[in-house]
């Protein structure tokens, strides 16, 4: 009676592929929401941003946890955001509100896509230098997966106050280029990654994040609205002071 084959070093649990499988689904989340932005379904393309972003959130978390992390992951990771984050929220822009402009629109869609690659290439040399030293406890530069909301936001407010905001498209290209260099500039912004929360106020913490988990169920657009104005509210602290504004722990 044969034994069953020992596992070789090259497989893989399914567990293990958690976390690619994470990525690729964040891919087909971005890829449909540009589809659903050339059909004009902009409602659900920009719910389906936010969903990438939050398996973006996820993936990485989970190669760690399970030790699963590897070069292939960091990779695909990579392009994953550069999709979801460096090309589909401008195109989503674009289609929504830019598409009886000049050719204004697309150089701010170009500007932002090429700011959000040069952001993410210099974030995997970074991340590689730091193999051998202390990780740094702030991200310079918008990180690309706020800068996705924060392009999004005249989108959010419009869902938020319908047939009450009417933006320019001229101010949406200004905005969206603004957003884009934000991405590689020098700016130290905030990493949670690095924060941490006094045990005195963990409590408070924990309320904060239920607050916030049920504003977004309940009132989504709007709350989105306030998380990234409360976002440009820290970028613009740490621009003017240069220094990332503390949370009540040491980072």
């Amino acid at each position: 009676m044969g034994d069953l084959p020992e596992k070789t070093k090259g497989d893989f649990s399914l567990v293990q592929l958690i976390p690619n499988m994470l990525t690729i689904a964040a891919i087909c989340a971005g890829l449909s929401a540009i589809r659903f932005g050339v059909q004009g379904n902009f409602v659900f393309a920009v719910q389906l941003i936010v969903v990438a972003g939050v398996l973006d959130g996820l993936d990485g978390r989970m190669a760690r946890l399970l030790g699963s992390d590897s070069a292939m992951g960091a990779e695909l990771d990579s392009l994953a955001d550069f999709l979801n984050f460096g090309i589909a929220p401008p195109l989503i822009l674009y289609f929504w509100a830019l598409q009886d402009m000049n050719s204004a629109a697309w150089f701010s869609v170009l500007v932002f896509a090429v700011c959000c690659v040069v952001r993410l290439a210099r974030f995997n040399v970074s991340s590689k230098a730091e193999t051998d030293q202390k990780p740094s406890p702030h991200f310079t530069g918008v990180p690309s997966p706020a800068g996705a909301l924060l392009v999004l936001l005249p989108m959010f407010a419009t869902f938020a106050f319908p047939n009450t905001l009417v933006l320019p498209g001229l101010v949406i290209c200004a905005y969206m280029v603004v957003i884009g260099l934000l991405l590689i500039s020098r700016v130290p912004t905030w990493s949670f990654k690095t924060t941490k929360v006094s045990r005195h106020n963990v409590k408070y913490f924990l309320v904060g994040v239920a607050v916030v988990a049920a504003a977004v169920l309940t009132y989504v657009w709007t709350t989105l609205v306030v998380l990234c104005l409360a976002y440009m509210v820290v970028v613009l602290w740490s621009l003017v002071t240069g220094r990332v504004p503390s949370f009540g722990g040491k980072s």
